[in-house]
């Protein structure tokens, strides 16, 4: 029975759904997202998609998901009820927070509404040093009475946070324990069993931000898993987490706060196993969808990896120098920059009459103008299709017809607030569009220390194509690649992803005064419990299991720390030098310089566990099957003033193949559109990538 491999990635405008079969070939489909309950459009798409192409469900023999569910519960404040529950006097650690302002002059910021509001917020004498010696006992008859508090309160969940409690977890053990025993139907997150580390505000906000997504993402999974299964599924429900793996969803469903970045990493991981199977080791990639624009960096054959992320704050370029106006999540989470700059993002005109565009979208309810489902605000979709760009009769192969004449009518009456006709409308909400992506693509690489002309840029998502060769030439990048099925890619990197746990120690210890085997002290039984997670899972055999470790490592007088690789296991003399040296190169390639003085302090270690595939989970071609491509053709599309409106070639991917292609030119596919000006030429690689190069003189 020939298998095929299943993934859908939900999307702020689209949730998109693909289908990998034997030797590279893709099935695709595109459904508008579902905003009241996103897995009524996974449960119709999927049944339609396999209806279509005679496949049954019981031929799919994986099924990934990435997921915007945990991010949208905090952004939409859809969480549930929380009590938290904190060591006596430090009830306001979450409210304290830590000093740092995404806008340093700006008198009108405000932190986001804490997640525990104060009359919801509880304390227990006990107390715990950060030696781990207990300095007063835990308090079980206050413990008791508060959980009758609790019940009165009706709270759905609860976090507890006790100081140092890193260094010794038995108070939140024995506390979690009563209270789960206490209080049935309502989930208890402890902080030691998710994130035991340094740092009492990053801790109690990781633990409040799971506690109050937890019953929401378990809902949804669970039900989503019944709805695969009513299909005819009966494979696992794999789930994509922030650091770039995936994991079984009965997993994800405790640890919610592993997923918050899910969606987006899929795309980083895709491109990056991309990269590895046709030696592209150095990509910026750029994921433009319908509401918001993804930016990170694949350097030297890698991804990123940050210790901690912040959400449910603005839509910004979320790198190092803009903090402050999110909830802290404590987790290795892939680094990507975002910014609201989307096929959807509204444009408008502010108080002093300058043209803006975003960060507000018109996501899949109402939508772009264009699509004619009620929107009436211009967007960048609009815009694009105005100029030339997008099909003016249908997108999507077909499926979702395009009113032309309306999204003229509502760009030409933002124009005379302008002083503009609607083509100069339109170009100038696609420049200022490129000119907010700009924000993330430089937030992941000058802003830490790296040369955009050193890397190539890969673009995917819907919009990706049409945009990449402008910011391209910004940059001074010189060779842009759009992946096949782009506009559904991050839904295919869910399928190049590996199983993969991450267990987390506290360990604040000065690397001078350490010796290796206070690393392997800690290392050695989170590497066994690891190896014993990938056993259960089927990954037996020599080859099968890959441990690695990391620490997270700063400078004694530094706040924030950087993830080193610990490069050998048993940990040697030799091991902590190379740690020693990896920092000080890390360090001058993000902040601009390194001391060879200044002592290092390692804060945690990191252990991650992961599955090896008997097979390459990348196929060495990847082609769409049943293609509906357009005609070859032309139309007029415009170039910018130093071109004006040119008659443009259309062509699907496949034209490409034999030989360069001068623009302009445009590649129209089911899923995304490609644009190639003047000045640019494309062709085709081995792998079905589209390569566009800046053409030379």
């Amino acid at each position: 029975m020939t298998e095929y491999r299943l993934g859908v990635d939900i999307g702020g405008t689209f949730t998109d759904i693909l289908l990998l079969g034997p030797k590279g070939a893709v099935f695709t489909k595109k459904v508008l997202s579902t905003p009241d309950d996103y897995s009524r459009a996974i449960q119709e798409g999927v049944s339609e998609m396999l209806r279509e192409i005679g496949v049954g469900a019981a031929q799919v023999s994986e099924l990934s998901h990435g997921t915007t569910i945990a991010t949208n519960a905090i952004i939409e404040r859809k969480g549930v009820r929380v009590a938290l529950v904190a060591t006596k006097g430090f009830r306001d650690v979450l409210e304290l927070g830590r000093f740092r302002l995404p806008r340093l002059y700006d008198l009108d910021f405000r932190k986001p509404r804490p997640l525990v509001e104060r009359p919801l917020r509880f304390e227990v004498p006990e107390r715990i040093l950060a030696s781990g010696e207990v300095r007063t006992p835990v308090d079980m008859a206050a413990v008791d009475a508060l959980a009758e508090t609790l019940k009165g309160l009706a709270v759905d969940a609860v976090a507890i946070c006790f100081m140092n409690s890193y260094a010794n977890p038995a108070h939140e053990r024995l506390v979690a324990a009563r209270l789960r025993e206490r209080l049935p139907g309502v989930t208890v997150t402890a902080s030691t069993e998710l994130v035991p580390q340094i740092q009492e505000y990053e801790r109690t906000s990781t633990t409040v931000v799971n506690a109050y997504i937890r019953p929401v993402v378990e809902s949804y999974l669970k039900a989503l898993s019944a709805e695969m299964r009513s299909l005819g599924i009966k494979v696992p429900l794999m789930i994509m987490q922030s650091s770039g793996g995936i994991l079984p969803a009965e997993a994800v469903a405790e640890s919610p706060v592993f997923i918050i970045e899910s969606g987006p990493a899929a795309g980083v991981v895709g491109a990056q196993r991309l990269g590895q199977r046709i030696g592209l080791r150095d990509l910026m990639v750029l994921d433009m969808g319908g509401t918001t624009a993804k930016a990170s960096l694949i350097e030297e054959g890698a991804y990123q990896l940050s210790p901690e992320i912040e959400v449910g704050g603005e839509a910004t370029a979320g790198h190092r120098l803009i903090q402050g106006n999110g909830y802290v999540v404590q987790f290795p989470t892939l680094v990507i920059a975002e910014v609201g700059a989307g096929g959807g993002s509204i444009a408008w005109i502010d108080a002093v009459g300058g043209l803006k565009v975003g960060p507000r979208s018109a996501g899949a309810a109402p939508g772009p103008v264009c699509y004619d489902l009620g929107g009436e605000l211009p967007t960048v979709t609009d815009a694009n299709l105005l100029l030339g760009y997008l099909n003016p009769e249908a997108l999507v192969g077909g499926d979702l017809k395009v009113n032309y004449p309306k999204a003229e009518a509502v760009l030409a009456d933002l124009g005379r607030g302008l002083g503009l006709d609607p083509t100069a409308t339109a170009h100038g909400i696609h420049r200022i569009a490129n000119a907010n992506m700009m924000r993330a693509l430089t937030a992941v690489s000058s802003e830490r220390g790296r040369d955009p002309r050193q890397f190539m840029l890969l673009a995917m998502g819907g919009n990706g194509g049409v945009h990449a060769t402008g910011l391209a030439e910004a940059l001074g990048i010189k060779r842009v690649v759009v992946p096949p099925v782009a506009g559904l890619f991050s839904a295919l990197g869910l399928l190049f992803a590996d199983v993969e746990h991450t267990m987390i120690r506290a360990f604040y210890h000065e690397l001078r005064k350490t010796g290796p085997e206070d690393f392997n002290a800690v290392l050695k039984p989170l590497f066994k419990q690891l190896d014993g997670y990938l056993r259960a899972e089927g990954f037996t055999g020599a080859g099968r299991r890959e441990l690695r470790a990391y620490a997270d490592v700063k400078y004694v007088s530094q706040g924030s720390s950087l993830t080193i690789p610990l490069a050998r296991f048993p940990v040697d003399a030799k091991g902590l030098a190379l740690l020693a040296e990896g920092f000080g190169d890390e360090h001058e390639r993000t902040y601009g310089y390194r001391s060879d003085d200044e002592p290092l302090q390692i804060v945690a270690l990191r252990a991650i566990g992961r599955g090896v595939a008997r097979t390459s989970r990348v196929p060495e071609r990847v082609a769409r099957e049943g293609e509906r491509v357009s005609a070859l053709g032309e139309r007029r599309a415009y170039f910018g003033q130093g071109q004006g409106w040119r008659k443009t070639p259309l062509m699907p991917r496949r034209a490409l193949a034999g030989g360069r292609r001068n623009g302009p030119l445009i590649v129209e596919e089911y899923d995304t559109t490609t644009v190639v000006p003047p000045g640019w030429r494309a062709s085709l690689d081995s792998w079905n990538n589209i390569v566009i190069d800046k053409a030379r003189g």
